[in-house]
């Protein structure tokens, strides 16, 4: 069976609806819900809609809470803690980064720290609201062990990703939302569900060889492979420590596992930097200047794309067609409309 085809606003009201029953307050939910349609626009299907019955399967054991007492510490002029108190990461994320954006506004730079949140889906959506407001946006989070250290076999490190975004001249943001590792893991379990294969060299089988098959892989290998790894294993360890251990959190195996222990909470970091480019010599120009690079970048041998121009193709085409949704998450969602009493959105 095809996947079945649903309207980004469709599916978005059928998220919200969701996460209403579910005693999140109104704006919380469409904030989320909003979020990962979003993300499936762009293609990123490993953080999109796939990940609400999630969500949702954790706020039902008690994980996640949908009304979480979310505290805000301001520790200087242009630095801030957000306690998220157990709340949905995603909602978390995008009140510590507004927060990172209003204090950049007035200082020229900002750095906001968060801690006890869960998972805050595709990292790339804060840089990018931040440089969609003129401003350029860096962000990190963490994850449970997922990724092999480079040389080892044995999951430490989690995908732990990285987010920088530009404003852009009469265009999108130009937006870098890189894992630290080849694949991210959601990516896997999204291979598990539909029963699909992994590409060569991205996974790990417990005996440490590469595996392909997706029930069978235990870690991650590192961004750069079997020769070049050292590069992701590096790039991970910073981020742990900006997400962790500089948070108060807990780091690589001592955070709890995505997919396992449901009722346990996550207790993850995220780590936003925000830079106003008008307190630098280029900053007048900046956002001209990135659309002039984007220009000539095009029109050199090759065609080579920007960064974040797989997204803004995969979001035409799926605003003309729909979002995919295959059999096994339309089964998904099926159970959760029967179990809060929400209608199922219209597919084409």
């Amino acid at each position: 069976m095809d996947a079945s085809r649903v309207d980004a606003a469709e599916w978005e009201r059928w998220g919200a609806d969701c996460l209403l029953a579910q005693d999140f307050p109104d704006e919380d939910a469409r904030c989320l819900a909003r979020s990962l349609a979003q993300t499936s626009l762009w293609g990123i299907d490993s953080h999109g809609i796939a990940r609400l019955p999630h969500y949702l399967n954790r706020v039902a054991h008690g994980s996640i809470l949908a009304r979480p007492q979310i505290g805000i510490k301001h520790t200087g002029p242009a630095t801030a803690q957000v306690h998220g108190g157990q709340g949905q990461g995603i909602v978390v994320a995008h009140k510590a980064n507004a927060l990172a954006i209003e204090l950049a506004g007035a200082a020229g730079v900002s750095a906001v720290g968060v801690s006890d949140s869960s998972h805050c889906g595709a990292i790339g959506l804060y840089s990018r609201a931040a440089a969609r407001q003129g401003y350029i946006g860096i962000a990190f989070t963490h994850s449970d062990s997922i990724a092999a250290p480079f040389g080892g076999r044995e999951p430490f490190f989690g995908t732990n990703p990285i987010s920088l975004a530009f404003p852009c001249a009469d265009a999108d943001p130009l937006c870098l939302d890189m894992a630290t590792t080849a694949i991210p893991w959601n990516r896997v379990m999204n291979a598990r569900r539909d029963g699909v294969a992994l590409p060569p060299g991205v996974a790990l089988d417990a005996q440490g060889q590469d595996c392909t098959d997706a029930q069978a892989a235990r870690a991650l290998r590192p961004l750069g492979g079997e020769e070049y790894g050292y590069k992701g294993y590096g790039l991970a360890m910073m981020v742990e420590l900006l997400c962790g251990p500089l948070n108060g959190n807990p780091f690589g195996p001592h955070i709890s596992s995505m997919y396992e222990a449901l009722d346990r909470p996550r207790e993850l970091g995220a780590f936003f930097i925000v830079i106003d480019p008008a307190r630098f010599a280029g900053g007048a120009a900046l956002a001209a200047v990135v659309a002039g690079m984007a220009r000539e970048l095009s029109q050199a041998p090759g065609s080579p794309r920007m960064p974040g121009g797989p997204e803004a193709a995969a979001q035409a085409e799926r605003l003309q067609h729909g979002l995919p949704v295959p059999p096994a998450l339309w089964a998904e969602m099926q159970d959760w409309s029967g179990r809060l009493g929400v209608a199922l959105p219209r597919t084409r």
